[in-house]
């Protein structure tokens, strides 16, 4: 695709360029998110304002404009092809429903420098001074009086230990625990596969025995990069506000019915079922 066949698939999708870009050569498109107060959806267009050449991908994000009208990024970049461009931008729009708010002030949180997740506007600086130094003194007394009880507890407890004398204590016998003669026969795990393609627009689901246990739609959100034939699936998981770890989200288009509880797939953007292969 051309220089000028991007440029105008940007217009169409109501995209304005920007005047310059702090942190690059490219050119950076902008506009309103649908829906959501102070959101904008950036597009890096991978386009060189220097010699008008495409030198990259095109890169899609959200970003939330504070009060002192700063840009913070509140979901991770997705780059992807011309021909995927339109599904990531929607893939996008529909993760701000899973970006955090402030409960002070309702702005979107984000990532800062030091890896925390923080408000946008900030709010914490005109508010938190205050709360502190009201608390400081109710909780040193706190402090001092559970410090005592402590201290108080362990005088008490230990004089009222005794040493039972060595010729009057008395021991269990010893126990045989009998094992049991009937083993259980080992039951073949089956293996279960599902489609999942790039472009999709997942999610996850717990299972044990092939039984859905939780659904996390509405807590995490992904876009399938690739999907090679050996069953591995690359997801860019732009969303994630579940207590899931992230080295537990799948990998895998398949796997085996086990006990313990598994995290699989669930695709969004169209029917995909799991079905037993072997």
């Amino acid at each position: 695709m051309s220089v000028v066949q991007r440029k105008a698939m940007l217009k169409a999708e109501g995209f304005f360029p920007h005047k310059k870009n702090a942190k690059g050569t490219t050119i950076i498109y902008s506009r309103k998110h649908p829906t959501a107060k102070f959101v904008r959806v950036v597009i890096d267009s991978g386009i060189d304002s220097k010699t008008n050449k495409v030198v990259g991908k095109v890169g899609v994000k959200l970003c939330f404009v504070n009060r002192q009208k700063s840009w913070r990024e509140v979901t991770t970049q997705v780059f992807t092809t011309n021909t995927g461009l339109v599904k990531t931008i929607k893939a996008q729009e529909a993760a701000e429903k899973f970006v955090k708010s402030c409960k002070h002030c309702k702005a979107k949180k984000f990532t800062a420098k030091s890896g925390n997740v923080v408000c946008a506007n900030a709010c914490w600086s005109t508010w938190g001074g205050k709360k502190k130094s009201q608390n400081t003194t109710k909780k040193t007394a706190q402090k001092i009086a559970a410090h005592a009880a402590q201290k108080g507890k362990a005088a008490r407890q230990k004089k009222s230990q005794r040493v039972t004398p060595k010729n009057q204590r008395t021991y269990p016998l010893n126990k045989v625990v009998a094992r049991s003669v009937n083993k259980k026969p080992k039951i073949k795990s089956q293996k279960i596969v599902a489609e999942i393609l790039p472009g999709d627009l997942v999610t996850v689901e717990e299972v044990v025995k092939e039984k859905v246990t939780e659904d996390f739609t509405g807590k995490i959100l992904g876009v399938v990069m690739s999907a090679d034939n050996h069953g591995r699936v690359t997801t860019n998981w732009t969303a994630n506000t579940s207590k899931v770890e992230e080295w537990l989200l799948p990998r895998d288009n398949n796997y085996r019915v086990e006990v313990s509880a598994y995290y699989r797939f669930k695709v969004l953007s169209r029917k995909a079922e799991w079905t037993v292969v072997a």
